[in-house]
């Protein structure tokens, strides 16, 4: 069981809910991790050229740069964790980190595209070991309400702000140090929490030890890296080739088979009872639109602006550095309002603000005044799609048992990966394909529009908003 070594959270005369020093303490250690690893995903974006130009890497071989981590730290999220609530959450999250902190160090001072490459891969799986326990520690840290939402709001709002802070910082550090100093900002990242998180952290974990679901997590491993695999490859290449159609059939397969297994296993991986619960469902399909849709229109307007608008990287930058902000403010005001109205109407009003901030980008075109439509139309945006990530974690998680935590975050943040994997090459490829891209740009974010739109009402209709008795009620419950 988890040892709770917290000071119990107070609440100041409004009623927001006031952290011990431990629990500040505690909450850095974790959003720390949670931040360096989405800046893992974007700080590196910028710095492609100039890598493959150094270590001798193709054009084609540069998308392994991306793939080698994505693989890994989408494919194993469940597997780890669901083994950090059976073995042990702080053990396997303070693995990870060790693991991440090494394998950024190789990736700092690789030699050739295979030890650069292995680096990739190594940081990929530390990530999939300290997201999801990251998440269920913070989950059976803070109790379930409001300490937890302004917890989850500030790890979200860190989450955010990884990929965003990724982008301005990966051009500043290629163009002042190079690009292996990209790598090396991971390593100090991980050199600073390392040392902290033993002390602070709590063990937890199930109570009984049963055995892990071996069918079960080789068929969603397997399966999740297929899937990964060939939406990764077809963000570059597209859909026709090869192995991206034999891998996309192999991952729908070993998925459908896993879903065949878990539902005869005593000792399941993934609770299907869990699954059926309104509010995972549901909240993972918002988690799911929420960051497949803005990750898109990010993809989009970087084209828009650097091709288009013709502004430089840095200029680029500066716009995703206002969303950045924007970002970080919602953060803040997030919990507050899903304390105000609730998770659920939170995250219908976000994905539904998303959609109509979106639709705003229909107006753009190769007008340079358009850079200010762009950057006040995403900024908001991405205010409403913060709202959106902590309210979909938030229902996510709510009356989930703490022995069940590291399998629901588990699920949160395979939502995230899945999210931020699909969504650019089912609709980035749209604009990338056209003969005319400011008409693609207007293609993409009018489905990303209204794809968004349509999570929202599903979810409202799937979620009953305004039921109070949501969070216990079955999928198939009337």
């Amino acid at each position: 069981m988890a040892t709770d070594t917290t000071t119990p959270t107070t609440h100041d005369p409004l009623g927001t809910p006031k952290l011990s020093k431990r629990d500040k303490l505690v909450l850095f250690v974790l959003c720390a991790a949670q931040f360096m690893v989405a800046l893992d995903f974007s700080v590196l974006n910028v710095a492609l050229p100039t890598l493959g130009a150094d270590l001798g890497m193709s054009r084609s071989g540069l998308q392994w740069a991306v793939t080698a981590f994505a693989l890994p730290s989408g494919g194993f999220l469940l597997l780890f964790g669901r083994t950090g609530d059976l073995y042990g959450r702080r053990r396997l999250f303070l693995t990870g980190l060790g693991l991440f902190g090494a394998a950024s160090l190789l990736a700092t001072f690789a030699w050739d595209p295979a030890s650069f490459l292995t680096g990739r891969a190594l940081q990929g799986l530390g990530a999939a070991a300290i997201v999801p326990t990251g998440m269920s520690l913070l989950t059976t840290t803070f109790p379930e309400g409001p300490a937890r939402d302004r917890a989850l709001g500030i790890s979200g709002t860190l989450l955010s702000l990884g990929f965003t802070v990724g982008m301005v910082a990966g051009g500043v550090l290629t163009d002042t140090f190079g690009w292996r100093s990209t790598m090396a900002l991971l390593t100090l990242f991980a050199l600073i929490v390392l040392p902290l998180a033993p002390a602070l952290l709590p063990e937890s974990r199930t109570p009984d030890r049963p055995r892990l679901d071996v069918p079960g997590a080789i068929t969603v491993t397997s399966g999740l890296l297929a899937l990964i695999y060939a939406l990764s490859t077809a963000a570059d290449h597209g859909f026709a080739r090869p192995d991206v159609i034999t891998t996309l059939i192999a991952g729908v397969l070993l998925l459908t088979a896993f879903a065949s297994i878990e539902s005869r296993t005593p000792q399941p991986l993934v609770s299907l009872p869990m699954l059926r619960r309104r509010t995972v469902a549901w909240g993972n399909l918002g988690g799911l639109v929420t960051f497949s849709m803005m990750s898109t229109v990010v993809f989009v307007l970087t084209l828009y602006l650097q091709e288009i608008l013709r502004l430089s990287s840095f200029e680029t930058g500066l716009v995703f550095g206002v969303q950045g902000i924007l970002s970080a403010v919602a953060g803040v005001y997030a919990p507050k309002v899903i304390g105000r109205i609730g998770a659920r109407h939170t995250l219908i009003a976000s994905l539904t603000g998303q959609a109509a901030l979106t639709a705003a980008l229909l107006a753009l075109n190769a007008h340079t005044w358009s850079v200010w439509l762009a950057t006040a139309a995403v900024s908001l945006a991405s205010m409403c799609h913060l709202g959106a990530i902590i309210s979909y974690g938030v229902t996510v998680t709510s009356g989930v048992p703490d022995e069940e935590q590291g399998l629901a975050t588990g699920l949160v943040t395979s939502t995230q990966q899945i999210g931020i994997t699909i969504g650019i090459p089912l609709l980035g490829v749209l604009a990338t394909t056209s003969d005319d891209l400011l008409s693609g740009v207007h293609t993409v974010v009018g489905i990303d529009a209204a794809i968004a739109l349509g999570a929202a009402v599903l979810v409202a209709l799937g979620l009953r908003a305004g039921s109070g008795t949501v969070e216990a009620e079955p999928l198939g419950a009337r």
